[in-house]
């Protein structure tokens, strides 16, 4: 069997700080009697509290998780024990035919990913239902648009004085209404106002900055029919309609020349988490090395169900991505996915100039106003740290600041021991968030 994973990747799928430390006292063999693995899959039974031990099994295709143990974290303690155990004594594990309860899993897996495609497929060849759906929605959305211009509208013949002392239902309201219009994009970014008066020093040219792109947001979509294709999909997108996976797929057969599909050596640079009440929001970013290509692969999980764990930080493989129709940075999801490979080290992957990765946003940026966070690598770059804030600093001396909310800053300077490294994060224009570093062929991803 060839591993490609290792265990600080396998730590990165860990849902939070306790089923880390869990899942590192349980990856001894003692606390395992039984070991497996076949090409496609490891399993084992760890000892527990009660009569029975639990059950876990690990598809290494993805990864995806089972185990008998009743905890509703993904992964749970055991998964990531196992998964642990395997990155650091595989001669442990015996090789074998998978048992019953690993091969019924495994079967049913399988048999899982043709039924939905069978299912959305009969769903999506009603093209008049279809159609009779999207103009009810589109009747919805320039209702809600022309209540939100009025509020916009009124929100500035009031002044911005008076923000900071508005209750959060005063946001919150308007959002609501968005929703119920089916216009989610446009409430998540009425919602995000609601902080800004609160945000400290600077906060009015913060709020007409983000108050400045909903307007362009709701004007642009007035004027859809006058946009290009690509754009056109770009606002839809940002006012929030939606499109499956299976819509994707079906017109990429179809050949239509919004939806790119691209098959290419994937790289998975980092991973960040966030929180909208009770949604979880993933983002995942990926670099195809042969098209030079910045890939986002987005995912959601309502209350307590789980991430999609297939991508970790670090991780690298040949696959087919497609990509849903816009501008700029597009988000993306994987298609078909081949074998895991080495990670690469691209010595060309990102800028060595600061000045030359701004410029390289500001392009983005003129191709999608409505950017938000944005993936940038930087190599021989040096961590500083002065008046109380870090900063990255280029060989020509210039200097872009880390996001306040980074709190690894001495880990950067430590790792690099006084030479460059290379960083990538998120840049949302004004800060950058390290995600990962890496330096002499060693990836560490950062923010777990």
């Amino acid at each position: 069997m060839t591993l490609r994973w290792t265990s600080e990747q396998v730590l990165a799928l860990s849902p939070d700080a306790s089923s880390t430390k869990n899942g590192k006292a349980l990856a001894t063999v003692a606390k395992w009697p039984l070991l497996g693995h076949s090409d496609q899959a490891v399993w084992g039974e760890c000892k527990g509290s009660g009569k029975n031990p639990y059950r876990t099994q690990i598809d290494l295709r993805e990864p995806a998780f089972r185990c008998s143990c009743p905890s509703r974290k993904f992964p749970c303690k055991h998964a990531l024990g196992l998964f642990l155990l395997l990155t650091e004594q595989t001669e442990a594990f015996s090789a074998d035919a998978p048992p019953d309860w690993v091969a019924e899993w495994l079967e049913k897996r399988s048999q899982t990913t043709p039924r939905k495609q069978t299912k959305s497929a009969k769903a999506a060849a009603d093209p008049a239902a279809q159609a009779k759906r999207a103009e009810q929605r589109a009747a919805k959305v320039e209702a809600g648009l022309a209540d939100l211009s009025q509020w916009m509208q009124d929100l500035m013949r009031q002044g911005l004085a008076t923000l900071p002392n508005q209750p959060y239902s005063f946001w919150d309201q308007t959002a609501a209404r968005l929703v119920d219009a089916q216009a989610p994009g446009l409430a998540r970014r009425v919602r995000a106002l609601a902080s800004i008066p609160h945000s400290g020093e600077g906060w009015p040219d913060r709020m007409l900055s983000a108050l400045g792109q909903l307007h362009l947001l709701v004007q642009s979509y007035g004027r859809l029919a006058s946009l290009a294709p690509d754009l056109q999909a770009e606002v839809r997108s940002q006012i929030g309609w939606p499109q499956t996976q299976d819509d994707l797929r079906l017109r990429a057969e179809q050949a239509d020349p919004l939806v790119v599909c691209l098959s290419d050596t994937w790289q998975v640079l980092g991973k960040v988490v966030t929180e909208e009440e009770n949604l979880r929001v993933q983002r995942v970013w990926l670099w195809g090395r042969d098209h030079d290509k910045a890939a986002l692969a987005l995912s959601f999980a309502h209350g307590r169900n789980p991430l999609d764990v297939s991508l970790a930080p670090g991780d690298c493989f040949c696959g087919k991505l497609i990509f849903y129709p816009g501008t700029g940075v597009q988000r993306a999801f994987v298609e078909s996915r081949e074998e895991s490979v080495s990670p690469l080290f691209q010595k060309d992957l990102g800028f060595e100039q600061i000045e030359a990765a701004i410029v390289h946003y500001a392009e983005a940026l003129s191709q999608n106003p409505w950017l938000g966070q944005f993936p940038l690598t930087l190599r021989q770059v040096f961590p500083r740290y002065y008046d109380d804030a870090w900063w990255l600093q280029d060989a020509e001396d210039r200097i872009l600041p880390l996001s306040p909310q980074f709190s690894q800053g001495w880990e950067l300077m430590a790792v690099g021991g006084g030479y460059p490294l290379t960083v990538f994060g998120e840049w949302d224009g004004a800060t950058l968030i390290p995600l990962s570093l890496w330096t002499d062929q060693q990836f560490i991803p950062l923010g777990e």
